[in-house]
């Protein structure tokens, strides 16, 4: 998958492509996706994502004086590409969303951005589509703007789980609920956060909980709290854990999201310093309980401690659980 950055693409013939935010890229975004590539496919052209980066609701938030009021987020760039790229995308455009881009008009838009930036053929967006200054832009816009300027317009209609239309609204909220089974049936896999390892402060090994450390770039993060979590990525190992997500108030006060993973087996042949720069992605399989203000270390040790027996009983009990539903399908087979 080719990523660029800025809404001037490499020369084409022409795109088939859609617009919009994807944070998380749920079971929604991906049945659009899916339909993006195969008119993509039956035109013969390349399937592109133009998506926004700061979330154009970051931006207007931080104009207001009210960072607060911006959307908790789901993903981090990083994993948001890593999907796209997952789901077959060709190309993505990557616009920062800034004061230009918030001015343009919606004819502005699509001559700017579309045509000119992405020589777009075929434009497939949501039902809920807005563009251009003040969000006037419409799907009923951009069809008449389709026809009058060359390219074909197609809407999508909601998609939905159980009867629940899913959107990132949805997956934001089962996340904020602890609700990590929910969050994983929108999301169509479990929940996991990726990145390079950091170092900390490396007070987890004087706690006795050593801990691998991936920053959230984001000042709200979706999900928040500790959780059962199983490690991907370092050295084709699968890791079982309990992890924290959040901002340590019993630590600092720095308002950095961090997110610090404790393997309940820390492989015999690793270091002390195994993991730094390795990339990683965690699955946050279930929510134990929020963030806890300790009044003291040795207080924060014990409630660690209690995290990680709690994380190992629940790891037991889903095992317990996966046998006998093993056990039960193979009688049935008899």
């Amino acid at each position: 998958m080719q990523i660029h950055r800025g809404h001037l693409l490499p020369p084409s013939r022409g795109r088939a492509l859609t617009i919009g935010n994807f944070d998380g890229v749920h079971r929604g975004h991906q049945a659009m996706l899916a339909l993006l590539r195969n008119e993509a496919q039956h035109r013969g052209m390349p399937s592109c994502v133009v998506t926004f980066e700061p979330h154009p609701r970051d931006h207007f938030a931080r104009k207001a004086g009210t960072p607060e009021a911006a959307p908790a987020r789901i993903a981090t760039l990083r994993d948001k590409l890593s999907e796209l790229e997952r789901c077959g995308i060709d190309e993505v455009a990557v616009l920062r969303f800034d004061d230009r881009l918030a001015a343009l008009s919606p004819d502005a838009f699509v001559d700017d951005m579309l045509l000119k930036g992405a020589a777009a053929r075929y434009v497939l967006v949501g039902d809920d589509f807005r563009y251009g200054a003040r969000r006037v832009g419409d799907y009923a816009r951009l069809d008449a703007t389709g026809q009058a300027r060359g390219f074909d317009v197609a809407r999508m209609l909601s998609y939905e789980v159980h009867g629940q239309r899913v959107s990132s609204s949805t997956v934001r909220s089962a996340l904020a609920g602890g609700h990590m089974d929910r969050a994983a049936a929108l999301l169509g896999r479990p929940y996991a956060i990726s990145g390079h390892v950091v170092r900390g402060r490396q007070l987890g090994r004087e706690l006795g909980f050593r801990t691998l450390n991936l920053r959230f770039p984001h000042a709200h993060s979706a999900a928040h709290g500790i959780f059962v979590v199983r490690v991907q990525g370092l050295g084709g190992t699968s890791l079982d854990g309990v992890a924290s997500l959040g901002v340590r108030p019993s630590v600092e006060h720095s308002g950095q999201v961090l997110l610090e993973t404790h393997c309940l087996q820390w492989p015999a042949q690793w270091s002390l310093d195994a993991g730094y720069g390795h990339l990683m992605r965690v699955e946050l399989l279930h929510k134990l309980h929020d963030e806890r203000q300790y009044e003291s270390i040795n207080a924060l040790r014990e409630g660690i401690a209690a995290d990680v027996a709690e994380a190992r009983c629940w790891l037991v009990q889903q095992k317990q659980q996966q046998n006998n539903a093993t056990n039960a399908c193979l009688t049935e087979q008899a």
